[in-house]
This record gives C-alpha cells, structure tokens and sequence, in this order.
C-alpha cells in the first residue's frame, strides 16, 4: 500500500533512515513529507515504533477532481463504502491542500461529508455520526494538481504525544522533533549527555528511549483497529515484537537536565517517571551556572529561549553570553547541540558552529547548530 507520513521540516532525511530501518520499501523524502510503500505488518510496525512522524496516512484511492460536483461524485463512485464505513461507524474528514472552486479546507470537508452521508442514506437509510474528537474512522483529503488523493488516517492525534508528557513547560519542543534532533546528534550512550535548559525533559526522554528502543506508540490507541482489513494476528505478533525491544541497561553514563524554575523542574521529573525512566535520567533544580559537569567527556544539548514564545530579546543576551563561557569553562572536548530561532542570539555564545542544519519548531524556522568546544 502507499503510505505518505508527515513530519517537521528539516527531519526528512533522518525520518526516511528510520522508515527504512522499520521495513518501509520505496522511501521517497519531499519537504514536510516522506512517500513509502508498505504492507500491513510494516504500517503496524511505523505505528507503534516510529518516534519522528507525526502522522501515517494510507492511500486508498486518488482520482481527478476539477470542483466540487466532480469531487462529490468521484467520492461516491471511487471508494467500496459498504465496505470501509457502515453507517454504525462515526467518522471525521481532514482536508489539505486547495483545487479548482476549492479553496476553503472547511467546504472541501463538508462537500467529502455529504457525498458520504447521502450515499449511505441511499443505500441504507441510514448515516454515520461526525465525530471531530473520536471517530472509529479518520478520512484525509489532499488535494493537489487537479488530483485528489483520500486516505485514512492510521490514528486519531498525533503521533508526537507519547503519552508521558501531561506536564510541560512553558513552550516545550514536541518529541518527535526532540527524537530527530538526538538521532541527528549520533549520541549513542557511550558518552554523559546533559541538558542545561531541560525545561520538562523532552530532550532527555526521547534521548534515552531511542537508545533503549522503547516503542513510541506502546500505549496508544490506533484507529487501523476499524478498518476491514484489520489483521488481529498479524497486530499481535509486531505488538508482541515491540515489547521484547526494550532493551534497558544499567551502565549508562550520566544523563542529566539543570532546570532553574522549581515548578517546571517538578513536572521534568514527573514526565521522567511516566516515561519509567527516573533509574536512568537526573533532573537537578538548579541554574547552568551552579552545576559541575561529569567527569569524562559528552553532548550538551538545549533548546533555549529565543525570544519568540518566551523570553524578552533584549534579556536574553546574556544568557547565551553566560551559556559560551559556561561552555569554553567547564566543557573542554564535550560537543555543544543547540537548537536557534534566533540568529541574533546565538553569536553572543562567542562560538563559530560546526554543523547547522534546517528544521522548524512549529512554524518557526530554527537551525540546529553543533559546536565542538574547544
């Protein structure tokens, strides 16, 4: 089948390597998207084990749309409705994208909802309840080109909530976009691994899980259980699988948050216990400043203030100031990954990078910067 799965711009490359490492075939990266093809026991194993994408969509018909009468009609005409959505199942309808006299994403949906419903009350008398928050089923409408491609979504909200995360801090970065940006570092447990603006701990979990191969989706609830083809067998087996991959191991180096506000630093350690990671992961309420790294050399990583979502600009020179000299003092031979929204922030770290690279956090346009600290 052709699965199109989401994902934050900039982490194309990283999140094609991992599909292909979970047994997807024909991986093709686009921006914001990665085309793959797949077959029922590999989109069940994306699900439960991917950590970068946020969404897993399954193609099941595309078609030629040139307005809304063709789309209403080709709805009607293109998909087997008997089979995929009986009018006791509740459904909702995603819309991207824009064609001809279809231009509002919310009439596009409502015009997907009506061929649907009155289709049903024709051959059954019947229709299916909309359900924004919980359908049994999830349609998705891209439209693009003069072409309309519907889907199903293989879950109800996005994949980034693991699940641990109730307790956050004031604009935390997303796990899945936390899972990329440690994939990209190369850190793979032989080294400390610190973060001295840890906010609720996100870099640290997502860290560790991939290192222990914890399954993202363990404990998530997948709307593919309603599709016809559902395989009971075959979702047993790979869910059976991902348990056996956790792969927990006691000689660790130190891995460790600074967070100086007490309240967020609470809620870092909540989510480290949710995640049933507080054996292996430290949070210290503390500032940067006050804090001796570990013996031995590692990766500090962070995602501070740019003054964007949180923090005055004008403030926050200094910190970054305080950062660099931090850096220059006490991590000597220890590799620095920072991610910037804001170029004009990050020269007061009085560093020249060593790597960059691309991504967004939301709709911000961010660089992943590494420097290796002399």
């Amino acid at each position: 089948m052709k699965v199109v799965a989401s994902i934050s711009q900039g982490l194309e490359k990283e999140g094609a390597q991992e599909l292909i490492e979970l047994g997807a075939h024909a991986v093709k990266a686009s921006r914001r998207h990665i085309l793959f093809e797949a077959d029922m026991a590999c989109l069940y194993r994306v699900h439960l084990r991917s950590r970068l994408s946020f969404r897993f969509l399954r193609e099941i018909c595309r078609f030629p749309c040139h307005g809304p009468h063709e789309l209403y009609s080709r709805v009607q005409s293109e998909i087997d409705w008997e089979n995929w959505l009986t009018p006791q199942k509740s459904f909702r309808v995603d819309v991207t994208g824009f064609g001809e006299g279809l231009s509002h994403t919310h009439f596009t949906a409502l015009q997907v909802k009506n061929a649907i419903v009155d289709l049903q009350r024709e051959r059954w008398g019947l229709r299916s309840r909309i359900d924004l928050n919980n359908p049994d089923i999830c349609f998705h409408l891209h439209l693009a080109s003069n072409q309309a491609f519907l889907s199903v979504d293989g879950s109800n909200s996005s994949l980034h909530k693991r699940g641990y995360r109730p307790a956050v801090g004031i604009a935390p970065i997303k796990e899945n976009l936390a899972a990329g940006l440690m994939r990209m570092t190369g850190w793979d447990g032989t080294k400390n691994l610190v973060d001295p603006l840890c906010g609720s701990g996100t870099f640290l979990i997502e860290a560790v899980s991939i290192l222990f191969g914890i399954p993202s989706g363990i404990h998530r609830q997948f709307l593919f259980k309603n599709w016809p083809d559902f395989d009971i067998s075959l979702w047993d087996s790979e869910l059976k699988i991902a348990k056996k991959l956790k792969n927990f191991d006691n000689k660790l180096p130190k891995i460790i948050g600074c967070e100086v506000d007490e309240k967020i630093a609470n809620c870092a350690i909540q989510n480290i216990k949710d995640a049933d990671l507080e054996d292996y992961i430290e949070i210290i309420n503390s500032p940067f400043q006050e804090y001796q790294l570990p013996t031995g050399l590692g990766l500090l990583v962070c995602n501070p203030p740019y003054g964007k979502r949180i923090g005055d600009e004008n403030l926050l020179p200094n910190l970054y100031k305080e950062l660099g000299n931090y850096c220059k003092n006490q991590a000597s031979g220890w590799d620095l990954w920072l991610l910037n929204g804001n170029p004009n922030l990050s020269k007061y770290l009085g560093m020249k990078a060593n790597k960059r690279f691309q991504v967004n956090n939301g709709a911000i346009d961010c660089r992943w910067l590494n420097y290796q600290i002399k």
